[in-house]
């Protein structure tokens, strides 16, 4: 194996507590001074990435993020975890990656702009989903304008001595194992919850990530170098119409008995 390619995105941190401000409608979700790092999945990404780097002595890892400057520092955090290099396309700073203006079909045309770039890519790993969109279309869309080989939702990955992956993949009834037969295309692969435990960049790893190169190239000369149209990339394929808070739940009841409890739920018309 010689380049695994693990595009990674931010996103607002999975424990804060998300802000909507209504009278913004579907620029609701509030991003100024919320606290942002590496979308979950991602990372479960990286971590299977640098595993089989491990295996293969010689491959190479390459981070890539889509966005504004601040991505830079998100490209750095999968350098301190064991990438080797990272590529940022940087965007203006108010051009939204949450759905509102990059959505899926326009990264994995950039993706795609990259893998081409690249010389000798085996394998693509990316998270199944982010968890602000929670599209979970970025990695089938790049499989398909790639006509590569794909697996998603991925809870474990094998590669054989003929370049091929053997898959174990979640699925609504349990797991199913499927193979990625070598085509001359890199395997596309999304990663799931139980594929691995992320590991935690060591200081060490942290300081030898600042020396490590990362490639910024703005989103419009991307788009040019690629023949793309840059209004067709930002216009959104589906429109976000509004975004609210869920309403709070309401306070629960306390029931003395079994019987009462049926009663109440008689009651709401919840059994019959």
């Amino acid at each position: 194996m010689k380049k695994i390619l693990v595009p990674i995105k931010r996103v607002i941190d999975y424990a804060q507590k998300i802000r909507v401000d209504p009278t913004k409608g579907p620029q609701g979700v509030q991003l100024k001074n919320v606290k942002m790092s590496m979308n979950p999945f991602c990372e479960i990404a990286v971590e299977e990435a640098i595993q089989l780097k491990e295996q293969n002595k010689g491959a190479e890892v390459v981070a890539i993020s889509v966005g504004p400057k601040q991505c830079t520092e998100t490209i750095r955090t999968a350098l301190a975890m064991g990438a080797d290099r990272g590529i940022h396309i940087e965007t203006k700073p108010d051009v939204r990656g949450d759905y509102i203006d990059l959505q899926p079909w326009a990264i994995a045309s950039l993706l795609k702009g990259i893998v081409d770039k690249e010389d000798a890519v085996d394998l693509v790993l990316l998270g199944k989903q982010s968890i602000d969109s929670d599209c979970g279309q970025t990695g089938p869309l790049l499989a398909g304008l790639l006509n590569a080989p794909q697996a998603t939702f991925a809870a474990n990955i094998e590669r054989g001595d003929d370049g091929s992956f053997t898959v174990e993949r979640e699925t609504d009834t349990g797991t199913e194992t499927i193979k990625l037969n070598a085509s001359g295309k890199p395997a596309v692969i999304t990663c799931d919850l139980r594929l691995n435990t992320p590991r935690y960049p060591t200081m060490p790893n942290i300081m030898k990530a600042k020396k490590k190169p990362v490639e910024t190239i703005s989103l419009e000369d991307m788009v040019k170098e690629l023949g793309l149209d840059l209004d067709e990339v930002l216009t959104p394929k589906n429109e976000v119409v509004e975004v609210y808070e869920p309403p709070p739940r309401k306070e629960g009841e306390t029931v003395g008995s079994i019987d009462e409890l049926i009663g109440k739920l008689k009651e709401k018309g919840l059994v019959a």
